[in-house]
């Protein structure tokens, strides 16, 4: 331990001992870097063959949908999801598929399916119930990366399935299985395999508590398209959205239900998120959003009751908590609607979630009828974001979002200033009478208006 010396313990003179820093080491030199000939040389972009990176159809549409065509050879897809919402179900749907279009495809076949978390009789009965039994589907399990690709190298796989990056570890990698460091290596062996061999490969990655992928962010910057499997586990709806797409949008949302037989895709989901009434029921108003580009037609539901607590609850379900409480404050203090000493509950039909600001003038509409007792009317939508003024805001992908509303049967919509057919210079779709609202005032007017004229 460090301390004051007064007298030398050599010579015995005192004051002579005399502190000084060390003298710097020098610099050690860089060695010279040789320069080497690259193995392929640079070459001229335009002469790029791009059959290379031609996206090849797995055969469920909704996921092609989300990989924008379908899998690219050599490219690695991370799909992330909550436990139990069906990850393996849809990629054994995938490898069956897959399977299946090889006279189409021929060097698409075999799918190899690599299970870290399931024996093979647990995924073999699986795939009975499913019915993705196939002779060039191969399954192994193993949580040794050695073993993987030993499997890879036997089998000459078109389509790796990986369930799950977390549970494989390598031996010459210190740490245990699902570790920061053994996750960054087994991924980047994985991905070196499926760039030099053209492998299409699929990766199945655990979530944490939050809903964001487990382990290093290094993982998402390392894989060439990142998605995500959500869905309430009370209901059947599933959907796969593009978080990173590097051969496609990254804005695409797949829909799927889950049933008995496995998974299966849904071209035209809307009809989920729709009740049916024999006659119109306060509280009730139809919005249109969109997730991704595709555009969805969403009810809102409200009921408002007395209550004789302090304070009244509120509770929500489907939607974004902050902006039901903005349009709460919003209804009582610019249109007098009385809500302070009520309770109030909303929700979305379907177990479908909405949080962009396009439901918020059918939000407040709802809770408007829920609160006055009157219904609106069946053919009716409301499109628009409201603003603490009172105001009606204007929303992105308004001319979409009419063509999926008189598709499927609406006469009339409410919609911001500004976004009508007059402003954006698009026809209004054919049998669809859109009215412009300034603010929630005019829009609970002009849905009276309607209301009495549906009545006469």
């Amino acid at each position: 331990m460090p301390k004051w010396v007064g007298r030398c313990p050599d010579c015995g003179s005192w004051g002579s001992v005399v502190e000084a820093a060390p003298a710097a080491a020098a610099p050690a030199a860089m060695p010279a870097l040789a320069a080497r000939a690259p193995s392929v040389p640079a070459s001229p972009i335009g002469t790029v063959d791009l059959e290379e990176a031609a996206h090849r159809p797995t055969g469920v549409g909704e996921l092609d949908r989300v990989l924008g065509g379908g899998l690219v050879p050599g490219s690695v897809v991370l799909l992330a999801g909550e436990p139990g919402v069906g990850k393996s179900t849809l990629l054994l749907e995938v490898a069956y598929r897959w399977c299946a279009s090889a006279p189409a495809q021929p060097a698409a076949t075999p799918s190899l399916v690599v299970s870290g978390e399931e024996s093979a009789a647990q995924v073999r009965l699986r795939a009975e119930r499913t019915g993705a039994v196939h002779d060039s589907l191969f399954l192994a399990t193993e949580t040794d990366l050695a073993n993987v690709l030993g499997h890879i190298d036997t089998v000459k796989p078109g389509l790796l399935i990986l369930d799950s990056v977390q549970t494989i570890a390598s031996p010459e990698v210190d740490g245990s299985a699902g570790g920061v460091t053994q996750v960054r290596a087994v991924t980047a062996a994985l991905v070196a395999v499926a760039k030099e061999r053209g492998i299409a490969t699929v990766l199945v990655g655990h979530v944490t508590k939050d809903g964001a992928i487990a382990g290093p962010r290094v993982l998402e910057h390392l894989v060439d398209v990142v998605l995500h499997f959500e869905g309430d586990r009370h209901s059947t709806l599933r959907l796969v959205r593009a978080v990173k797409n590097r051969f496609g949008a990254a804005d695409e949302v797949g829909c799927f239900e889950m049933h008995d037989g496995g998974i299966r895709g849904l071209a035209d989901p809307s009809g989920l998120f729709l009740s049916r009434h024999a006659d119109p029921v306060p509280g009730t108003c139809v919005t249109v959003t969109v997730e991704g580009r595709r555009p969805l037609l969403t009810e809102v539901q409200a009921l408002v009751a007395p209550s004789v607590l302090p304070s009244p609850r509120r509770a929500v379900s489907g939607l974004d908590s902050a902006r039901v409480a903005m349009a709460l404050a919003v209804l009582e203090r610019r249109c007098k609607v009385r809500l302070h000493d009520r309770e109030v509950f909303a929700a979305t039909v379907g177990g479908v979630r909405v949080t962009e600001p396009s439901a918020d003038l059918a939000v407040s509409l709802a809770v408007a009828s829920a609160s006055r007792d009157f219904p609106l009317p069946a053919d009716l939508v409301a499109i628009g974001e409201v603003g603490l003024a009172g105001e009606v805001r204007p929303v992105s992908a308004v001319p979409r979002r009419l063509s999926e509303a008189a598709r499927l049967g609406f006469t009339r919509a409410l919609v911001p200033v500004g976004c009508g057919p007059a402003a954006t210079g698009v026809d209004a779709p054919a049998g669809l009478s859109v009215t412009e609202v300034p603010d929630l005032g005019a829009a609970l007017r002009a849905v009276a208006d309607a209301t009495r004229e549906s009545r006469d």
